[in-house]
C-alpha cells in the first residue's frame, strides 16, 4: 500500500427536510452576501427553489441560473463577474454535478483577475489563490462533486472538456434522497453507470488489487449501485433506493476508495472527448465505452483483476477463465437493463470523422500513452471509439 495523506472537511447533511431548520446557519456563518447558482429551472418546478429562498430570508441573495449540463465556461465567466461585482460571501449551488462542478471554479475566479478557462487549464492557479466556500443542495446522484475538490468544465470554442483541481471540498453538503425523486429514468441510469464508473476506474489500479480495504469499499459501492439503480427505475419515489444511490455516489468519489494505491483513468478522459464534441450525457458515454474498455485490457495479467470483481460483486462461480469473461458480459448486461443507448449512434454519432482528433487529444491530455492502467496509443483509442458504434 502506497504512503497518503486523506483529508476531507465537508459537513455531510444526510436525510430529509433538513433545509427549513439548518439551510440559513450553513450560510450565514460565511456572510451574508449569497450567490444561488442552478440549472435550468427544475428546481422552481419541483418547489425546491421556492423552499431554498425562504430558508434564506434576510440574506443578502444574487443568482446565477441556467448553467446546463457538461458545464461551459461561460457560466463561469457569468459568475466570476457576480461574484466580483457583488462582493459575494458563499456560493450556494442548488443542482446536480454540472452545478456543483462550475460553482467550484466561480468560486476561486472571485481571486482571479484573468480569464476564468486559465484556470481550468491549470489547477496551480487554483491553488496559488483564495476560494470562497461553496455550500450545495445536491439533487442528482451521480459525479461525487458533493464532497471532493474535483470539477469538469467544457469549452465549446475550443472542443475542450476538462478536469480541474481546487484547495478545498464544499464546506456544507446536503443531501437529501427525496429531492431525487422527480429525476427522469435517462439521468437516475446516467448517474447511476457515473458512480459505477468512478469505481470501475480506481479498481483497476495499476498498484494491484491487494489493497483489501480499498477493494473492500469499491467492491460494497458497486453492489450497492448495481442492487438500487434497477429499483430507483422502476419506483422513482422509493426512499432506499435513491438513499442507497445518492451516498454510494458520495462515497465513491470522496477520495477514500483511492486511498493507498497508483491510479490512472482511461474511459473518463475518452467520454469527455465524446461530450466536447457532441454534448451528449456524460454518464450514457460511459456506459457506452465501458464494455468496451474492459475488452480492451483484458489478459493474462489483468485476469485476476476480473476474477476477483466477478466472485466479490457479480458473485459468479467457476474457474478463474470462466469468471473473468463472465465479469465483462455480466457488466454489459447490467448496462443494458438500465434502459440507455449502448452504441454511440443511439446517442446521435453518426460519424467517425472527429475519431482521429479526439483519440490524439485523450492520449494527450491525459497521457494514455504513459499512464493509464493499460497503456493506450491514438490508434488504440479510436478503435475503442469506432468498435463503440456497433
Amino acid at each position: 500500500m502506497e504512503n497518503f495523506t486523506f483529508k476531507n472537511t465537508t459537513d455531510i447533511r444526510f436525510g430529509k427536510d433538513r433545509l427549513e431548520t439548518e439551510l440559513q446557519a450553513a450560510i450565514a456563518q460565511f456572510g451574508p452576501k449569497v450567490l444561488v447558482t442552478y440549472g435550468g429551472g427544475s428546481i422552481k418546478k419541483s418547489g425546491l427553489y421556492e423552499r431554498v429562498i425562504q430558508a434564506l430570508a434576510g440574506l443578502d441573495v444574487t443568482e446565477l441560473f441556467g448553467i446546463e449540463p457538461n458545464p461551459k465556461i461561460a457560466s463561469v465567466r457569468a459568475g466570476q463577474k457576480l461574484v466580483k461585482d457583488n462582493d459575494i460571501d458563499v456560493i450556494l449551488a442548488v443542482g446536480g454535478g454540472s452545478v456543483i462542478d462550475a460553482s467550484k471554479v466561480i468560486a476561486s475566479a472571485k481571486f482571479y483577475d484573468g480569464d476564468p478557462w486559465d484556470l481550468v487549464l491549470d489547477s496551480k492557479k487554483r491553488f496559488a489563490i483564495d476560494q470562497l466556500p461553496v455550500v450545495d443542495i445536491l439533487t442528482l446522484a451521480a459525479t461525487g462533486t458533493e464532497m471532493n475538490t474535483g470539477s469538469v468544465i467544457s469549452n465549446p470554442e475550443t472542443k475542450q472538456k476538462l478536469g480541474t483541481g481546487g484547495p478545498n471540498t464544499p464546506s456544507v453538503s446536503f443531501l437529501d434522497p427525496s429531492l431525487t425523486f422527480s429525476v427522469s429514468k435517462w439521468q437516475t441510469a446516467a448517474g447511476s453507470i457515473d458512480i459505477f464508473s468512478h469505481l470501475t476506474e480506481q479498481y483497476f489500479d495499476k498498484k494491484g488489487y491487494e489493497n483489501d480495504v480499498r477493494n473492500g469499499l469499491i467492491e460494497g459501492i458497486m453492489r450497492t449501485v448495481i442492487k438500487w439503480a434497477p429499483v430507483a427505475l422502476r419506483e422513482p419515489d422509493n426512499y432506499d433506493a435513491r438513499a442507497n444511490l445518492m451516498w454510494a455516489s458520495t462515497m465513491a468519489l470522496n477520495g477514500l476508495p483511492r486511498t493507498g494505491n497508483v491510479n490512472s483513468w482511461s474511459v473518463h478522459p475518452i467520454e469527455h472527448e465524446l461530450s466536447a464534441y457532441y454534448d451528449i450525457t456524460h454518464g450514457v458515454g460511459l456506459g457506452i465505452l465501458t464494455p468496451h474498455w474492459l475488452d480492451f485490457i483484458y489478459s493474462a495479467d489483468t485476469k485476476p483483476y476480473f476474477v476477483s470483481l466477478g466472485r466479490n460483486v457479480w458473485d459468479l462461480a467457476g474457474d478463474d477463465d470462466a469468471v473473468a469473461t463472465q465479469t465483462i458480459a455480466k457488466t454489459r448486461e447490467w448496462l443494458a437493463s438500465l434502459e440507455v443507448p449502448t452504441t454511440l449512434p443511439g446517442v446521435g454519432i453518426e460519424t467517425d470523422q472527429d475519431f482521429e482528433a479526439m483519440a490524439k487529444s485523450a492520449v494527450q491530455v491525459n497521457h494514455l500513452d504513459h499512464n493509464a492502467f493499460v497503456k493506450m496509443t491514438v490508434a488504440d483509442v479510436r478503435n475503442l471509439l469506432e468498435v463503440s458504434m456497433k
